[in-house]
Parts: C-alpha cells; structure tokens; sequence
C-alpha cells in the first residue's frame, strides 16, 4: 500500500519562479517608481518628481529608497546628477546593455545549442524576408562591408576565429535594420547567447576552410535576394543557413563531449 505518512514532494520551483518569491522591499519600490514613470508619460531625460522618491511617499526608509534608486540606475532606467540642476532624470536604456543584462540571466544556466537554433531557425527567416528590398543603399553597403571581413582566406587560427565572429556580426547588423524592433532584438540576443557559450567558442576556434566557404555562398546568396525584394526567396536562403549551422553545430559539440 502507499505510504500516506508524509505527503508527496513539492514539484520543483523553476528558477524564475524561485527568484521572484525571494524579492525585498527595494526591487518592490523600484518597480513602483517604473510603473509612475510609465503611468504619467516621462520621457527620457525628464526629471523624476522629488516626491516620488521621498519615505513618505514610498512608506519606505531613506536606505531601503536608495537601495531601490541604484536598482534603477543599474537597470540604466534612471540617472543622477549633482550640483545646480541635478536630481534624478529618466535615462534610456540601450539594446546592448539590454542584452548583456539577458546574458547573465542565463551565465550559469545556459541554453542547449539545439534550443538556441530552434528559435533561430523560426526568427532568422522572418527578418531576413522582412527586410528584402527595404534596405536603404547604406544599410546594404554595412552588410556587404562584414562579410569582406571573412572573403580572404584566414592566413592564422587566430584570423579564422576572428572570421567566424565576423560571420555572427553579419546577423547582428542585419538585425539592426528590421522595422520589427524585437524581432530585431531577440535575434542579436540569440547571437550574443552563441558568442558566450563556451562550447560554441571552442567549436569557432576550429579550423575549417569549408564552413567559412559555405557561410559566403549563403550570404552572398541572401545578399542578392534582400537587393531583388524576393522576401520568399531571402527566407528560404537564410532557413537553410540556419539548418546547416545547426546540424553542424551539434556535431561538432558532440565530438567535443566524446572527445
């Protein structure tokens, strides 16, 4: 019979759900201050009211408001400045410090090559089919300057990583023209994921001549079809990039496990 003395295990919190129930009173307030900027409309570089950061106002201590206003200045969501004029002014928030800020959520628990390029696979042809014949003579003029970055054959290991690099800053900077903002974003953030990966570091440190040849053909032949307007046409291109990158990708970290 089953044993009913003790009741059956909890199932096991996610870890965002973990980090969520261990908030304290600063990440509290800190959110409440966002939500009033948002709630009456400041814009960057507009000052924060003086009252909104008073104890009084918060029903908060003086230590526990400052802590909050550093959470908001580490969050780049707030700036402070002293002598005539200062105080506390709303301050944008860049996509690079955005992503880096994504890239240490997942530092320590890191995603599988196999989950990064699953969404890779849906995200990438939709922005390289989004930007087909909108591209301004300039933004074209960006794309084709990185891939000549990697067009000469690598004369050092260390030149040929930094090919492989150049081959990832080809999708960023495709990225940062997408009308679409965040799909823009989430595909430079699943960019910025591989570079950090450890694994996909090693596996860019190892030479091979084909890939760097086969990572050309691709976009060369996404190039042609973005500057012909064929969205269909540049969608397939960049699916099929994105399918042999996987495949190749896994392989090489399963060798690397085994080895």
């Amino acid at each position: 019979m089953p044993d009913r003395s003790s009741p059956p295990p909890a199932p096991e919190a996610s870890q965002l759900s973990t980090v969520l129930k261990r908030r304290k009173r600063p990440d509290i307030i800190a959110d409440r201050i966002r939500e009033m900027i948002v709630t009456h409309g400041l814009r960057p570089g507009d000052r924060i009211p003086h009252e909104w950061l008073l104890p009084e106002t918060q029903e908060a201590s003086r230590g526990t408001l400052r802590e909050a206003q550093k959470i908001l200045e580490f969050q780049g969501l707030v700036v402070s400045k002293t002598g005539p004029g200062g105080g506390v002014f709303v301050s944008t928030v860049g996509a690079d410090q955005a992503i880096r800020l994504l890239d240490n959520l997942f530092l320590f628990h890191p995603p599988s090559i196999a989950e990064i390029y699953a969404i890779r696979k849906v995200l990438e042809p939709q922005l390289a089919a989004s930007v087909a014949g909108r591209l301004s003579p300039e933004a074209f003029t960006a794309l084709q300057a990185k891939i000549r970055l990697y067009e000469a054959e690598p004369e050092t290991a260390e030149e040929e990583y930094r090919q492989r690099l150049a081959e990832l800053d080809f999708h960023v900077e495709l990225a940062r023209h997408a009308e679409n903002a965040l799909l823009g974003f989430n595909c430079v953030f699943l960019v910025s994921l591989l570079r950090d990966m450890t694994v996909c570091r090693a596996i860019y440190k190892e030479p091979n001549p084909a890939l760097r040849e086969a990572g050309l053909h691709y976009q060369i032949s996404l190039m042609r079809a973005i500057k012909a307007g064929d969205g269909e046409r540049a969608a397939q291109i960049m699916r099929d990039h994105m399918e042999a990158a996987e495949c190749y990708m896994l392989e090489r970290a399963e060798i690397r496990r085994k080895g």
